[in-house]
């Protein structure tokens, strides 16, 4: 047991935000901080995995993502227009077409991001993982990626009692898992059948299997398609043990996603209105 002051002393880093590009998020008090659990929660090709990444390449802090979700190819393609600017389908013919050479120096400067590619990780694979980024580098990842949390293998589901009830589990073992090594794991999930087409805000109910009560942070996405090879996504905090959140998804930051480079830009200055309602 610690007394309020001795927990000052032993706290080390949570509670500490990892670096986060996306002011508009900040404007709505949303931090991803270090031994927390956050979920990213969206429907198919809306474009949670893009923010994930984004934040991951960003951030410039040591960084573990598994990528059970996307291939070395898809990813490897878009974190380099990322970091370079360049469009990302001309970096995946010459990735594919074997003339890669201008871009490897861009790449190794983001030496502390690992990926993981394995399929259907196991528990027991995402602490391999940590153990072997903890004997190279000295430390642990301040940022741990899941894509997505129901590709990890927790066992053999049965129904949809099971399937819930081993998903809050597995969230809870994530959970576990940022506050014994001090990262902010950020886990991505799917949304119920109803918001599947991801063209509407997406409330706190929409998260599929109804895992609200672990995360410290949620947040879901819609989109908006403007015509202009670009997309708006709009991020909306439902659960936020540390700021402000509205369960309805109707508050949300926005962002043009620019279809090219596949980067996050700004498009909010100020506040919505339902901020401060």
């Amino acid at each position: 047991m610690f007394s309020l002051a001795q927990s000052v002393s032993i706290r080390g880093a949570a509670g500490e935000p990892i670096p986060n590009a996306l002011k508009s998020l900040k404007r709505l008090e949303v931090e991803f901080r270090r031994s927390e659990l956050s979920l990213v929660v969206a429907g198919p090709g809306t474009g949670k995995s893009l923010l994930a990444l984004f934040l991951a390449m960003t951030a410039n802090v040591p960084v573990l993502y598994f990528s059970a979700d996307s291939s070395a190819a898809t990813q490897v393609a878009r974190a380099t227009a990322m970091i370079t600017g360049h469009e990302s389908k001309v970096i995946k013919q010459a990735l594919l077409g074997g003339d890669f050479a201008e871009y490897a120096g861009a790449l190794g400067e983001r030496w502390w991001a690992r990926f993981n590619f394995l399929a259907r990780p196991s528990q027991q694979d995402l602490e391999n993982s940590l153990l072997c980024y903890l004997e190279v580098y000295g430390c642990t990842p301040h940022l741990l990626v899941v894509d997505n949390v129901t590709n990890v293998d927790t066992g053999t589901v049965g129904d949809a009692e099971s399937y819930t009830f081993g998903l809050e589990g597995l969230c809870e073992y994530l959970s576990e898992m940022a506050r014994e090594t001090s990262a902010h794991v950020l886990g991505l999930h799917h949304v119920t059948g109803e918001h599947s087409d991801g063209l509407n805000p997406i409330p706190l109910s929409g998260v599929k299997g109804k895992v609200h009560r672990v995360p410290s942070l949620i947040l879901t996405i819609h989109k908006e398609v403007d015509g202009m090879n670009s997309r708006i996504l709009h991020v909306s905090p439902v659960k936020n043990r540390e700021g402000f959140e509205d369960s309805s998804g109707q508050t949300f930051a926005s962002f043009r996603l620019n279809r090219s480079n596949l980067r996050f830009e700004e498009l909010d200055e100020e506040l919505p209105a339902s901020f401060f309602a």
